[in-house]
């Protein structure tokens, strides 16, 4: 099984909402969520899923889960073509559940993603 390759989403305007969120992070939270990333890529998503490193929102929408002490990071993502995954951008989670406007701000990348990206792949 090919290893998940994420890449992270840089939106017409050029604004890339997920590394604009890291630049936010404390230094520790930044390199765990980047960690996560990475371990998911190398071990890939059937091990990521049972360690709980990712989850399925929805059809569509799944996110990357990274916590340092009490601070719980999300990076939303979808999946393009073969291995390959973009995430859309990230956010601090303060509740129980992913915040539906979270999930539909990812929605609404994927949009934009594939109505005008795809050509790239």
């Amino acid at each position: 099984m090919k290893k998940p390759k994420f890449e992270f989403y840089t939106r017409l305007n050029g604004r890339t909402e997920f590394i604009e969120f890291l630049q936010t992070l404390p230094e520790k939270d930044k390199q765990k969520l980047l960690a996560t990333i990475s371990v998911i890529q190398e071990q890939g998503l059937l091990i990521a899923q049972r360690m709980e490193w990712v989850k399925k929102l929805d059809s569509d929408i799944f996110e990357i889960r990274s916590k340092v002490s009490s601070n719980i990071q999300r990076a939303l993502y979808f999946h393009v073509v073969d291995n390959c995954y973009v995430i859309t951008h990230g956010f601090t989670k303060k509740t129980q559940k992913t915040p539906a406007s979270e999930i539909r701000h990812a929605k609404e990348l994927k949009k934009e993603f594939e109505e005008n990206d795809h050509d790239n792949y």
